[in-house]
């Protein structure tokens, strides 16, 4: 199915959030309609925006936005990452779809992929407006950083605020190394490290609104965030997770399983996809097409 993009703005919190709507040709007034959340690091035109695009060729309403404080969208100071924010960056979505004559407000979904999965199961828990939720190689983000050294790096965020209060520039890091050849000398031989590279730092993905840039002092946000917290009472609403069984440090298969096993959805499922790393997940067209299916069938169920 034929579908139209236009770029839209909503605000979040007070900031000017940029997205894309995508509109299935001939769309009725009871069109179900999908929120696509991207991971860390990325953006509106990358993993998000292209499962964003395959629903809406199967005739969903999707839209896809840059985080607040990232891309195109706006908010100081840049390139932070605050789960908070990311989290009402998706209740705002909602409400911007819920002003649109062509969409059913009884039947909105979310997905996430990676870090964007564990968001949007946790911006389900109190967003009862959202009425299925589908993630994609999901990663509780909190969990990942707190695994490398969480302490360490709180003092150090300590000693960068103090700086930053004594006028300081603000400290910008980066999430992954910038090359394979940075990686190895890092000593890093993670594969899902190797294949972040390979998609955010090589034609296959990069994109100018995903730069690699973190504003450092931000992590202590999310290091205090569980993306899962909770979900055993709150995250009632109906979930399928899609996963693939290569592991690597991002760990989206033990998280994907923990929120299976974790949420109180009476009607959940996980897809298990082998051979396929987290990254396969992103863009490739087998793995992609089997996660898209599969939700296909969840969302026509549930939405």
């Amino acid at each position: 199915m034929k579908f139209t993009k236009k770029e839209v703005s909503f605000l979040s919190n007070g900031v000017q959030v940029a997205g894309i709507l995508n509109t299935p040709e001939n769309a009725s007034k009871e069109n179900p309609a999908i929120v696509c959340v991207h991971p860390g690091s990325s953006c509106k035109e990358q993993t998000a925006g292209i499962y964003a695009e395959k629903f809406a060729e199967r005739g969903y309403i999707t839209i896809v936005f840059d985080a607040s404080y990232q891309g195109e969208s706006g908010g100081e100071p840049r390139y932070v990452e605050d789960p908070s924010a990311r989290v009402e960056d998706v209740r705002s979505a909602v409400d911007y779809l819920t002003t649109l004559d062509n969409v059913d407000n009884n039947r909105i979904g979310i997905l996430g992929v990676c870090a964007g999965g564990g968001y949007a199961a946790n911006a389900a828990m109190t967003e009862k407006r959202i009425k299925a939720v589908g993630a994609v190689a999901s990663a509780n983000i909190g969990r990942i950083y707190r695994e490398q050294n969480p302490i360490q790096t709180l003092e150090q965020i300590g000693e960068q605020r103090t700086a930053e209060a004594n006028g300081a520039e603000p400290m910008i890091t980066q999430w992954i190394p910038n090359s394979q050849e940075e990686r190895e000398e890092a000593g890093i031989d993670d594969i899902d490290i190797k294949e972040a590279i390979d998609y955010y730092k090589t034609p296959r993905g990069q994109s100018p609104n995903s730069p690699n840039k973190l504003n450092f002092v931000s992590m202590e946000k999310v290091l205090a965030f569980d993306a899962f917290h909770l979900a055993d009472q709150l995250l009632t609403q109906p979930l399928q997770i899609v996963v693939g069984n290569v592991k690597g440090s991002f760990g989206s298969y033990h998280d994907g399983h923990e929120l299976y096993e974790k949420a109180a959805s009476k009607d959940k499922d996980i897809l298990v996809l082998d051979g396929v790393t987290h990254y396969d997940l992103y863009d490739q067209p087998e793995p992609v097409g089997k996660a898209v299916d599969k939700l296909e069938e969840f969302y026509k169920k549930y939405l």
